[in-house]
């Protein structure tokens, strides 16, 4: 395993993020607390440490089977994140949002899922435009001050949002943004124009989500409405197979796999790990399998004709995933 600093927070963290959304009973394709019992324990043995839930994930039953397997380790050697903005275990209207009063107890509730008594790195789990980002910087700076939370994060917004944001946290002593967790990967990079310079400017961690493009970058372009996710990411209109270059990136990405006898999910891996803008990419599997080969992913060399190769077809496409 590599590790690296996350942005300014000071952590060390593996390069690569376990995601644990495939956790809990919502769907059928998520793994029970045996079966994901067994992917943390293989993810440590492989050196992960860095483990990312989120109280909207199943229910809140992500973080209680991820806090169970945890509570069998040393809690000094891994480094937790969660998330506040949806609705959890709770149905009320103050279940959601990002007020004083949802922040508060919800992140109570994680904790007492997770059988912690302080977070590493608790994130907003995107924009609330009902609540004046001040109130929400004020309530994140508290939870800080008072041990429950050691570092705080934002996830999929406005570049112009998360300027403000940094500008508000500016004031000596306040706890600010420190990470950014968003949508990256080589069939969508909008990130690049706005928020990246933003987050090498200001030493921000990037932790992107869905670095396989939902799968996409796993299989040929014809075979990805094929499955199950993929059909299930068609019909939330997401837009990783229907971008201009879409397809062409997506074979340029086999070609490379075949050419170093390796799969295509490790060459977009790769793209990751060797990526100035990356701290680590979170990759959420509900296979040991899959696993074990994105740890591979590692030792995958993309050389600097390799990653233009990859990169030169795409084209803009419409901004997507701060919803």
């Amino acid at each position: 395993m590599e590790y690296t600093t996350l942005g300014s927070t000071g952590m060390k963290v593996s390069k690569i993020c376990l995601g644990c959304m495939s956790f809990g009973s919502q769907d059928d394709w998520m793994l029970d607390a045996d079966e994901g019992r067994e992917l943390v324990e293989r993810a440590i043995d492989l050196g992960i440490n860095f483990f990312d839930t989120a109280n909207a994930y199943s229910a809140g039953e992500s973080e209680a089977i991820l806090g169970d397997v945890l509570a069998d380790y040393d809690r000094d050697e891994q480094v937790v994140a969660t998330k506040v903005r949806f609705e959890a275990a709770s149905d009320h209207p103050n279940a959601t949002g990002l007020s004083r009063k949802t922040i508060e107890q919800e992140l109570d509730n994680s904790l007492d899922r997770l059988g912690m008594d302080t977070v590493d790195l608790y994130q907003i789990h995107r924009w609330d435009d009902d609540t004046p980002i001040e109130t929400t910087l004020r309530a994140l700076d508290d939870v800080v001050r008072r041990g429950k939370v050691r570092h705080v994060g934002a996830s999929s917004m406005w570049a112009h949002q998360f300027q403000r944001a940094l500008h508000l946290g500016e004031r000596p002593g306040m706890a600010r943004f420190e990470t950014m967790q968003n949508l990256y990967h080589l069939a969508y990079r909008e990130e690049e124009r706005e928020m990246y310079p933003i987050c090498n400017r200001e030493d921000i961690g990037v932790l992107p989500w869905s670095p396989l493009g939902a799968g996409y970058l796993t299989r040929p372009h014809e075979q990805f409405t094929e499955t199950a996710r993929g059909e299930h990411e068609t019909d939330l209109g997401t837009p990783y197979h229907e971008g201009p270059a879409s397809e062409e990136i997506n074979t340029r990405v086999g070609e490379l796999a075949d050419e170093k006898g390796v799969t295509m999910a490790q060459i977009a891996l790769a793209w990751h790990f060797q990526n100035d803008n990356v701290d680590a990419p979170i990759v959420g599997t509900s296979s040991i399998e899959h696993l074990e080969a994105a740890v591979e992913a590692l030792e995958v060399d993309l050389s600097s004709s390799d990653v233009e190769y990859l990169e030169a077809p795409y084209q803009p496409v419409a901004v997507f995933g701060h919803d």
